[in-house]
């Protein structure tokens, strides 16, 4: 039986794919460097700003001492593309509403920072729903590892059978499969409401899945 549901945040709760990428590439445009929306998709998208710039190194040299120069100007530039377009969506609140009435634990499990997870949830008014935020400052590796859905799988004190992950990118997904969750592939942000969510719980449920 389900007892919690494991949220990934960008392209799964918010729809901000477009707004990394943004605010990736204005930072890096200050030191001559600019990527393409295929490669961001294609090799970027749902890792950490960290393991990003690890990437750019080796394709552009990119020194290693100013990483956090641009890791910091990227993070400023997040924040504000997510007061300019973050807002609450009633599908996605909804079914967070649903399911914390029905006595599942909540968590959202994501590679971006713990300040950037709490602006976004805060603004799509989503907090309150939640039981437990892990973000990459919280593990010693984020996705494709598993280590953040395991570690929100032993703070609920459940086994993987238990939990349903909710993610939509191939890093996501690979660690969702890799902790033995159930998942629920999500295409778009349209695609987490609460009659997809309930249908694949009742699915697993019933054994079907």
């Amino acid at each position: 039986m389900i007892k919690a549901v494991l949220f990934d945040m960008d392209g799964v709760l918010i729809d901000a794919k477009d707004w990394h990428f943004e605010a990736l590439n204005d930072a890096l445009k200050i030191f001559g460097i600019e990527i393409s929306y295929e490669d961001h998709l294609r090799t970027f998208d749902g890792i950490p700003t960290k393991e990003k710039l690890k990437i750019l190194e080796k394709q552009y040299y990119l020194p290693s001492e100013i990483h956090s120069l641009i890791n910091k100007i990227k993070q400023r530039n997040t924040v504000t593309q997510t007061v300019l377009k973050c807002k609450p969506t009633f599908a996605t609140e909804y079914a967070l509403s649903q399911l914390k009435a029905q006595g599942y634990k909540i968590a959202v499990c994501s590679n971006s920072i713990r300040s950037t997870i709490e602006l976004m949830m805060n603004r799509a008014a989503l907090s309150s729903y939640l039981d437990l935020i892990v973000s990459n400052e919280d593990v010693i590796k984020g996705k494709p590892s598993p280590e953040m859905y395991l570690k929100a799988m032993k703070y609920f004190n459940i086994n993987p059978e238990e939990a349903l992950i909710c993610e939509d990118n191939e890093n996501g997904i690979k660690a969702a499969l890799a902790s033995g969750a159930h998942l629920l592939r999500i295409g778009t942000v349209e695609d987490t409401n609460y009659q997809n969510i309930s249908q694949r719980i009742n699915e697993i449920n019933k054994g079907e899945a």
